[in-house]
């Protein structure tokens, strides 16, 4: 069983069990998460899609941790102004391990 969900205006296709990683949400590690926008659902024999999302449905999981994600290098130049300025970027990401999908009641 997997579903697609949204979260910080991505979609990710989740499975009980993986860990994923998403964008920073809000709480400590160990904390529960719940995705109530679930777009599809898909069990063994049968599809549910969602128009936008399926009322009812939800996944669980667990924060494991909070990371960083890879430098960026920004640097800006305007030639012939001697202006150069280099600066560096880390994006904050937050890794979510599945629990569970629950389809709508």
């Amino acid at each position: 069983m997997y579903a697609v969900i949204e979260t910080g205006g991505k979609q990710y296709r989740v499975e009980p069990g993986e860990t994923l990683v998403v964008e920073t949400l809000p709480g400590n590690a160990g904390d529960a998460v719940k995705f109530d926008r679930v777009l599809l659902i898909s069990g063994d024999d049968s599809v549910a899609v969602g128009r936008p999302a399926i009322d009812g449905a939800v996944v669980t999981g667990q924060i494991v941790e909070h990371v960083l994600g890879e430098k960026l290098v920004v640097y800006k130049f305007k030639r012939r102004k001697n202006y150069r300025k280099r600066n560096g970027h880390r994006q904050p990401y937050t890794a979510v391990k599945i629990q569970s999908v629950v389809g709508p009641q």
